[in-house]
């Protein structure tokens, strides 16, 4: 069952609106944030040679979309922050989509992969199968989606200004699997602290060849 439309507005609104307030200190705050294991986990995963065709879901202000351009992939951003996506076309030069995560309108079968770093943690559970359907259709056969979400006990609500949903490794198999995707690996961020000190889960995910 998916929410409202009333819900799911008021949902995306509040939220880009925390970010459309902070734009300038979140894009200073993360600039320097070392993501490069998950960038490295999703190219791993492709294993074709550049240029690849890389959606970055939820890119913010444009530093991955950055680096994967330098490494001579075809990046194109996706944010819902207007702020962000201004950002991003003017630091990185990419193509960058102005979209709400609730009302994407996507290529089919377009992307090598999709590189979902802290963005899918934003949607509802009850939106995720529809959300992460489009995203199946807009992946290549045999493309890769990767994501990173803070994990959690299951539990979504308001946090600080922002919507955001908690899951946990079996939880978010579930959502994934029912998608029609196929676990390549998992692990927990940041590397090399103790468990209960890993915040984010990661995982790596293969569409089918048909």
């Amino acid at each position: 069952m998916t929410l409202p439309k009333e819900a799911l507005a008021q949902i995306a609104d509040v939220t880009l609106a925390h970010y459309e307030g902070r734009a300038a200190d979140f894009r200073d705050g993360t600039r320097d944030h070392d993501v490069s294991q998950n960038i490295q986990a999703l190219l791993d995963a492709i294993n074709i040679p550049a240029p690849l065709t890389i959606l970055d879901f939820g890119c913010g202000p444009g530093r991955d979309l950055q680096t994967f351009s330098k490494l001579g992939h075809r990046a194109i951003g996706l944010d819902g922050t207007a702020s962000f996506v201004e950002m991003a076309r003017a630091d990185s030069g990419c193509e960058v989509w102005h979209q709400n995560f609730f009302t994407l309108d996507l290529p089919s079968g377009l992307f090598d992969g999709v590189f979902a770093n802290a963005s899918l943690f934003h949607v509802p559970a009850a939106e995720l199968p529809r959300v992460l359907g489009q995203l199946y259709a807009a992946i290549k056969p045999l493309g890769v989606l990767f994501c990173s979400n803070p994990r959690g006990n299951n539990s979504e609500g308001w946090s600080s200004g922002r919507y955001g949903s908690y899951h946990d490794l079996e939880a978010w198999r579930g959502f994934m699997t029912v998608a029609g995707f196929v676990e390549i690996r998992h692990y927990y961020r940041p590397d090399g602290l103790l468990r209960a000190e890993q915040a984010w889960l990661a995982t790596v995910w293969r569409k089918p060849a048909n």
